[in-house]
């Protein structure tokens, strides 16, 4: 059972890492900035632990940007940044912009944009796996609390997949999570075809 699961950990790590390859080609092309993404950690968490495990989750404002998803699995995936971190990367790939009445929407657009192209590049590596293509809302972008942004209608203890991003533009580091909340099931019929694929 022990290697199952670290059977299991590996290839969700993988399979998340292929689609997060795709979005820094896409990044690189659409912005003409040569972007690193690397994913160093997944782990599984449940809705509790998200405060717990991710400090800057705890009583802070969050900017993440939202994409539900549905077929052989349905679900919630998000891309959270820090307050910090959401601001250096509007930076870098906008320009710095004075503050005026536009600057929420150019944060908003831009964050939406690297949200869309990530999120939808790693649910299709899930679909890849599944052999099933997967159906996507329009992005939501979101700031608030850990409750505002992970209002979605799930146990709270139903397991999460999380997995760190590392955005590595023009030298400097930004830091983000990638959480899928699934539906009950997804996780049955995520760990089924990963299992057969591995043949475990």
């Amino acid at each position: 059972m022990k290697t199952i699961q670290a059977d299991l950990m590996d290839a969700l790590k993988e399979i998340i890492n292929i689609g997060v390859g795709k979005a820094a080609g896409t990044l690189n092309n659409l912005l003409n900035k040569h972007i690193i993404l690397e994913v160093p950690k997944v782990t599984l968490i449940s809705l509790d632990e998200l405060g717990h495990t991710f400090s800057f989750m705890q009583g802070s404002t969050i900017s993440a940007v939202r994409l539900k998803f549905s077929g052989a699995i349905s679900g919630l995936s998000s891309l959270v940044f820090p307050p910090e971190s959401a601001a250096k990367l509007v930076d870098m790939l906008a320009g710095e912009v004075p503050h005026s009445d536009d600057l929420d929407a150019i944060k908003a657009g831009a964050l939406s944009e690297v949200g869309n192209i990530m999120l939808n590049a790693v649910m299709a590596s899930f679909g890849d796996v599944l052999d099933s293509r997967l159906l996507y809302s329009i992005p939501n972008y979101i700031e608030g609390n850990i409750s505002a942004v992970f209002n979605y209608d799930i146990k709270r203890t139903t397991p999460l997949i999380s997995a760190t991003t590392k955005f590595i533009v023009e030298e400097q580091c930004i830091y983000g999570e990638i959480i899928l909340l699934l539906e009950i099931g997804a996780f049955e019929v995520i760990s089924t075809a990963v299992a057969s694929k591995l043949e475990i």
